[in-house]
């Protein structure tokens, strides 16, 4: 889409009071997790998927409902566990004896918004059923494929991975993710600002729809015009190929990367530091994309993506402490 500065200038500030909006409403409820809410409103700007990891008790599944409950769409709270079956998720096929004929049962993933609550508690065959539906926007059921409504966004929660009665979600899955967020624990001002807000067996704040399905739609259009120069494009390549190759970016200083990277990022990485910058860039109130922005959002990226190898972890090196070292030593423009 080309779209004249001025022009994107004045959609961004048409649009942004109704984006922040939308965020004040989930921090009426939720305190002190701006990074995750900014982090999922990346991810419904973009149409990219989004995996919150945390330990319980953090807010990532009221973050989410909460942030459903603002937006005028269909919403579906899935809760994943061991004996959770693909047909629960997608749907099946009833045979009718009356007519002697089959008809669809659509399941919970038809929806605008869908929670994949602790997502780590269903075994592989029930994870592999949401690869289809986050990468075509689409379900097959029987020998029937069925396009799923837009706008279409998966937002899962998980424990961390050492924690008993988890699965390891299939790498295939984790990449369709554009962004891992890590919830940490709030601050002892913010957890005593939690106890005034929700110590009480009265309901909460109520949070209003502010915003819309095709409102939804507009926000991605305008996210796609923001302006990404050349630059900023050959930086974001250069990011993901020294996940890769790691040597041909000489990044043998502080840690051996070649080393202590076992599978680098996908492309998928590329596309999601390029459109989660442009998404970043809109919630600052800007129509372009700076360095700045690819930084912010390239933990998020890249953490999920980046695959140590076996002397990395015996060495307590983590998939953050090497994408922290290649944005350190990768040049900006």
């Amino acid at each position: 889409m080309s779209v004249s500065a001025p022009d994107i200038d004045a959609r961004i500030e048409q649009i942004a009071p109704r984006i922040n909006t939308l965020i004040e409403s989930v921090e009426r409820v939720v305190v002190g997790q701006r990074a995750m809410v900014e982090g999922l409103v990346i991810g419904l700007l973009t149409g990219g998927h989004v995996l919150l990891e945390g330990v319980p008790g953090l807010a990532k599944t009221l973050t989410v409902t909460t942030l459903a409950k603002g937006l005028d769409a269909s919403f579906a709270r899935i809760q994943f566990t061991p004996d959770l079956l693909p047909a629960d998720l997608v749907g099946t096929m009833i045979y009718s004896p009356k007519d002697h004929t089959f008809s669809v049962r659509k399941g919970p993933i038809f929806a605008n918004i869908v929670l994949a609550d602790e997502i780590n508690r269903a075994p592989a065959k029930v994870q592999s059923a949401l690869l289809e539906a986050m990468q075509e926007l689409q379900v097959t059921i029987g020998d029937a494929t069925h396009k799923l409504p837009r706008p279409f966004l998966v937002l899962a929660t998980q424990n961390p991975i050492e924690q008993e009665g988890t699965y390891r979600l299939p790498e295939a899955q984790v990449d369709r993710f554009m962004l891992k967020l890590k919830v940490g624990y709030p601050t002892r001002e913010e957890e005593r600002e939690i106890i005034d807000r929700m110590a009480s067996t009265s309901p909460g704040v109520s949070v209003e729809p502010v915003v819309g399905p095709d409102d939804v739609l507009k926000m991605r259009e305008i996210t796609d015009a923001v302006y990404v120069d050349d630059k900023i494009k050959t930086y974001a390549v250069d990011i993901v190929h020294a996940t890769r190759k790691p040597a041909d970016f000489n990044l043998t200083r502080r840690l051996d990367l070649p080393r202590l990277i076992e599978f680098g990022a996908s492309p998928r990485a590329t596309l999601a530091l390029i459109m989660a910058g442009r998404a970043r860039a809109l919630l600052e109130g800007r129509g372009y994309v700076t360095p700045s922005d690819v930084k912010t959002v390239g933990l998020d990226v890249l953490r999920h993506r980046v695959v140590p190898s076996y002397e990395a972890e015996a060495e307590g090196v983590t998939s953050e402490d090497i994408v922290r070292e290649i944005f350190d030593h990768i040049p900006v423009p």
